[in-house]
């Protein structure tokens, strides 16, 4: 075991004019504090000039194999002797390995040698390499050709023998009528004995043909389900180990809190979810850094996380950006975590748009049109009720029916339409439904966009783990595509018109950030680029067919940044 305070790393920099905050920081929503901007810049500086290991972050070209970025944190804490420093941890595992000198050890280390997880890998991967050459076996492919040729001939023959009898009976049916006035009621019997005799011989003949189809067939199907059940037993018994070794697994791991409480992952997990945590769970940066701190007895300041290397090819994660925790993984651990801790409030438990007015730009009998603030919600949320509907709903109680026909994302500011009554509310959602509406919004990029226009088409799902951020995914992603125009470049941004022809969550800010779409996020972007004063995304434009006068209208709203 490490010695106490190892992973403690003391300032470089002067940090004597930078004060404690009052609180922690809440991880899932975040400006990095002075005091963690400084530490990651110093882990960030380590990780230029380190030679303790080789990963491949992707910040260079000379690479033999894929590159991997990684997510690394700080946390700034404070030892028994009121002495500031901070601990640095990497998200999973780093060059191959948990155990680095500078940063701290993970909840429980699945790679030490010998471990427990190591032994049953050996085991699960044995069965992998055995259930691989059985599904290999070339016995297995020519008893599955061998069946369905078997199956082949036999439907031919059985086909070819109905056909025959068919034509049999048809014969006897002309020899009964051919010869019933010819001959004698007793000739006729005996011909009419003999007639039925050969319909039972046509009868027994398919039956033993039938049957032996069956036999023939049988056979080859217990030859190859004997193969198949083998398969299937290494399959199950690999199951079975593998869920045998993931509960092992979660039994090492143990979150202390502030308090000094413990608790298990399983229980956080099922208290928190009622679901068994994800395969990862606890690997993380921030979990790793607490626990550490709680252990040794330093005091959590402030925290941040940021990334470094190249991005996934599905997320978006910028070189050096600050992120905040992810939530499928991390926030029922993180949750059991700072109990004890002065914690930040959560801001999305706040009404960002309380003192903020709704400019109505347009109404009749039929419709109301309104720019909505950034930070304004479209509809009520789960802890936010305050909304453009709800705003209208008060403002007009007499309303009945659907009201909301199209929504923007919360931080988004610009034109929306809403609905007065039912045929409205149908007649312009269904512009929307067949894409006829044009709409036009602006962004201001954070960097210099070299293509004057083009599309980009990069298909959006929700990601599981860490919503409501969105990733993108050839498999199960939904179609998005966006048409963009440069409009200038401003400084080191450039503005841009977007003029989406579908509209997924959060479509125009991942086709903005994805390294396979403009590679370059929108201004103040939480999620996908860099917090700042607000999110520089505007629907400032719109057009669509009046549901009463059937005539085109249209409405514009200058940017606003």
């Amino acid at each position: 075991m490490e010695k106490p305070l190892t992973f403690f790393h003391t300032f470089k920099q002067d940090i004597s004019m930078l004060a404690k905050p009052e609180r922690f920081t809440f991880p899932f929503c975040y400006e990095p504090h002075p005091l963690s901007i400084v530490a990651a810049e110093e882990l960030q500086h380590y990780l230029m000039e380190q030679t303790d290991f080789e990963h491949p972050f992707g910040l260079t070209d000379n690479l033999d194999t894929a590159p991997i970025g990684k997510m690394f944190g700080v946390l700034v804490v404070e030892n028994q002797q009121g002495q500031l420093g901070y601990l640095a941890a990497c998200s999973g595992k780093l060059a191959g390995s948990n155990r680095h000198r500078y940063f701290v050890p993970p909840i429980f280390d699945m790679l030490e040698e010998n471990s427990f997880f190591l032994r049953e890998e050996k085991e699960i991967n044995q069965l992998n390499r055995e259930i691989e050459h059985l599904e290999q076996d070339m016995q297995l492919d020519v008893l599955r050709t061998q069946l369905e040729q078997t199956k082949s001939a036999c439907t031919a023959r059985l086909s070819a023998m109905r056909a025959l009898h068919k034509a049999n009976k048809a014969q006897r049916k002309a020899i009964r009528t051919g010869q019933r006035t010819e001959l004698s009621d007793a000739s006729y019997t005996i011909l009419e004995q003999d007639l039925i005799k050969q319909s039972y011989r046509d009868q027994h003949e398919y039956a033993v043909e039938k049957q032996a189809c069956r036999q023939q067939i049988q056979h080859i199907e217990e030859l190859l389900h004997n193969l198949l059940t083998a398969i299937d037993e290494k399959k199950e018994l690999r199951r079975n180990k593998s869920a045998n070794l993931q509960l092992q697994l979660f039994d090492q791991y143990r979150f202390l809190n502030a308090k000094g409480e413990d608790k298990s992952i399983r229980a956080i997990f099922e208290e928190v979810t009622q679901l068994m945590p994800p395969a990862g769970a606890g690997e993380c940066a921030a979990p790793k850094l607490l626990q550490y701190a709680y252990q040794h007895q330093l005091t959590p300041i402030c925290m941040a996380e940021f990334w470094w290397g190249a991005s996934p090819a599905s997320e978006v994660r910028k070189h050096r950006y600050y992120y905040p925790s992810c939530r499928g993984k991390c926030e029922p651990i993180l949750g059991h975590m700072l109990h004890g801790l002065m914690v930040d409030d959560n801001p999305m438990l706040h009404n960002p748009a309380d003192q903020r007015e709704l400019e109505i730009l347009f109404e009749d009998e039929d419709i109301i049109v309104v720019n909505k603030p950034t930070e304004f919600l479209s509809v009520p949320g789960i802890h936010i009720q305050d909304s453009v509907q709800t705003r209208i709903l008060s403002r007009y109680p007499t309303i009945t029916g659907p009201l909301i026909i199209h929504r923007l994302d919360m931080s988004t500011s610009g034109i929306i339409v809403l609905a007065k009554n039912k045929n409205a509310h149908q007649f312009v959602q269904d512009q929307f439904i067949r894409h006829t509406v044009e709409k036009r919004y602006t962004a201001l990029l954070d960097g210099i966009v070299s293509s004057p226009e083009g599309l980009v088409d990069l298909p959006l799902r929700v990601d599981l783990e860490d919503r409501p951020r969105q990733v993108v995914c050839e498999i199960y992603g939904k179609p998005a595509q966006t048409r963009y125009q440069v409009v200038g470049v401003e400084d080191r941004y450039t503005r841009v018109h977007y003029y989406p022809l579908t509209g997924r969550t959060h479509q125009l800010r991942v086709h903005s950030a994805h390294q396979s779409g403009l590679n370059t996020p929108i201004v103040g972007d939480d999620l996908y680029g860099r917090r700042g004063e607000r999110l520089c995304l505007h629907a400032g434009y719109i057009k669509f067919v009046h549901p009463r006068t059937k005539q085109e209208i249209s409405f514009e709203v200058q940017d606003p940044f």
